[in-house]
Order: structure tokens, then C-alpha cells, then sequence
């Protein structure tokens, strides 16, 4: 599969792409472990899907412009705590993490027998914050919004592709694991489609390698022939396998091949 977003050299760079071009330079190349590592912080996030006039719609919200992922939108969400369990099964804990953060944050109620794990995103070793996440995909379960004072300025249900289409333009701010799954999610054509991703096509694992291009930040995943060590602008005629999301400009541009 292919999937390209457009690119305008006169567009401006994405805060989280500023972000990320001041810290790639401390990333490495990633060891065996890394994707499962204890000491890496867990948390969750759920993407609530439902249907709209045109289409599927999302729940996103927008963060503070403080804390983590300051000004972003984002899907509910936040790190596991000691209420959420100890079981060995990291993906039912955070699953569990997923329920308690949505319900705090939006006042929604979910079943956490009914999340669905879409992936499991692990970022680049060596940047120091690094937090691995698990999203889920979850239906609207119904009832009046209700948003926390603290952790959310607003809430708005979005087509996918709406909202790729904003960030292109510059109007608001999304992190690479968002925007990619808003990416993997804006060609459903409703929203049982869009459950189904997760349904039929299981855990995406995004074990995540940090390289700097010449025009700036390149995120690759497996699958991209530059995944190990390699050039990220190596074989300019295209025919090297490619999985990565390019952050230099808005739009940002995702490709993957095979």
C-alpha cells in the first residue's frame, strides 16, 4: 500500500516536527529490546468512532498549551497508572488505562471489553521522553460530553481526512502516531469500516527509528530500506522498499510501499 499526502515548499513546519528536529540527533539505532522495554512509561488512547453526515467522524481534543503534547489535538488518553492493574498483558492494562483516561477527560463511558487494539507505538530509543502508547478504536457509546477543565480546551467530532487537512494547512497541531492513524483512518467509508481496520487487520506495531534528512526529520518504521542504518535519501529513483513519514514541510508526506 501507498499513501502520499502533498507537499507545498512554502508551507510552514509543524511545532511537533520543530520538536522532533531538536532531538533526533540523540537518537540510535534500535536493539532487539527496545520495543518491550520495562522502563519505557506505558499509556493509552482511544480513538471514539461514530457516524456522521459526510462520513465517520472522531473524537479529538485540544491540550492545553502546557504539559505534554502542549497544544496538540490528540484522541483521549494518558499514561497507565496503579489503578489500572499489573497484569502481564500490557495491551488489557492499558486498555484499562484507555476506559478510566476517556472517561476523565470526556466523561465518556466506555466497556473496555469492547476496545479494539489498533497499534502500539514505540518512539525512537535514545530522545529522553520517550513513552510507548497503545491505541484503541472504540464506537461511540453515547452521552453528553463532559471535558476536563484541566486537561482539555475543547472537543470536536472531525472526519479523518478533515483533519489532515487542517494540519496541512498549518491550523493546528498533531503528533506523528496521530496523524498516522488519522492517515490509516481517512479512507473508510463509514463507521463500521473503520472499526473493522482493527478488526481485520490486528496490531500495527510502529517500532520507531529517528533520521535526519537534509530537509529535516524523517521517521522510519520496518519494512523502509533505511530502517537499519541506512540513508534515508539513499536511491533516489524510488525503488527501495519504503515505510516513513517525512516532517520537513506541511504536509507532511507518508509512504508505504509493499
Amino acid at each position: 500500500m501507498t499513501g502520499d499526502q502533498g507537499r507545498s515548499d512554502a508551507a510552514p513546519v509543524d511545532r511537533a516536527a520543530r520538536a522532533l528536529a531538536d532531538v533526533v540527533g540523540d537518537s540510535r539505532a534500535r536493539r532487539p529490546e527496545d520495543g518491550r522495554d520495562p522502563t519505557v512509561p506505558v499509556a493509552a488512547t482511544v480513538v471514539i468512532a461514530r457516524e456522521g453526515g459526510a462520513g465517520p467522524e472522531v473524537l479529538m481534543i485540544e491540550r492545553p498549551d502546557r504539559g505534554s503534547f502542549a497544544g496538540a489535538w490528540v484522541f483521549p488518553g494518558g499514561k497507565l497508572d496503579p489503578a489500572d492493574g499489573d497484569d502481564a498483558d500490557e495491551a488489557d492494562v492499558a486498555r484499562r488505562a484507555g476506559v478510566r483516561e476517556t472517561w476523565e477527560e470526556t466523561g465518556l463511558r466506555l466497556d473496555a471489553a469492547s476496545l479494539l487494539p489498533l497499534s502500539c507505538w514505540d518512539p525512537p530509543p535514545g530522545i529522553a521522553l520517550r513513552i510507548r502508547t497503545w491505541f484503541f478504536l472504540a464506537s461511540d457509546p453515547g452521552g453528553e460530553l463532559v471535558l476536563s477543565a484541566d486537561e482539555v480546551i475543547s472537543a470536536q467530532w472531525v472526519r479523518p481526512p478533515d483533519m489532515l487537512t487542517r494540519h496541512g494547512r498549518g491550523e493546528v497541531t498533531l503528533y506523528p502516531p496521530t496523524w498516522v492513524t488519522l492517515h490509516e483512518l481517512a479512507e473508510q467509508p463509514d463507521a463500521e469500516a473503520l472499526l473493522a481496520v482493527a478488526r481485520i487487520g490486528g496490531v500495527r506495531r510502529y517500532e520507531t527509528v529517528a533520521r535526519r534528512g537534509s530537509a529535516g526529520p524523517v521517521l522510519l518504521w520496518p519494512g523502509d530500506a533505511a530502517y537499519d542504518d541506512g540513508d534515508p535519501e539513499a536511491d533516489p529513483q524510488g525503488a527501495a522498499s519504503r515505510h516513513r513519514l517525512e516532517l520537513a514541510t506541511l504536509p507532511w508526506v507518508y509512504t508505504r510501499t509493499g
